[in-house]
């Protein structure tokens, strides 16, 4: 019998680069390609080495410092976006960020750099 490879393969497709200003929303773009759903797999923001967000099975946890500036759009999970929204931008927060996505023994991460006016 074949085994089900719906969730086994899939890729990431960010966005290299974004721009905000000062005490604006932005968004860090990140998508599964295909479209499957996101919302059963363990989700992974970083900026340098440091994990700042976490999503996994629902529950969520995120770095001081960043403590109520991020979040992803939870609603869009179901469609592969697993996005990360930062409130409130500030110049430290100008930098690269990596996206990781896990699900069973795949794993797979893009760098989205973020600048800011």
């Amino acid at each position: 019998m074949a085994e089900s490879r719906d969730h086994d393969e899939f890729k990431l497709t960010p966005q290299n680069k974004v721009e905000t200003y000062v005490d604006h929303e932005v968004t860090l773009p990140c998508h599964l390609s295909p479209e499957i759903s996101a919302v059963a797999m363990t989700i992974r923001w970083f900026k340098k080495t440091q994990c700042i967000y976490l999503y996994k099975r629902g529950q969520v946890t995120e770095v001081r410092g960043y403590k109520g500036r991020l979040s992803l759009i939870t609603q869009e999970l179901e469609r592969g976006n697993v996005s990360l929204k930062l409130e409130r931008f500030r110049m430290s927060d100008r930098g690269v960020y990596i996206c990781q996505v896990i699900h069973g023994k795949q794993l797979r991460e893009v760098a989205v750099g973020l600048n800011g006016k």
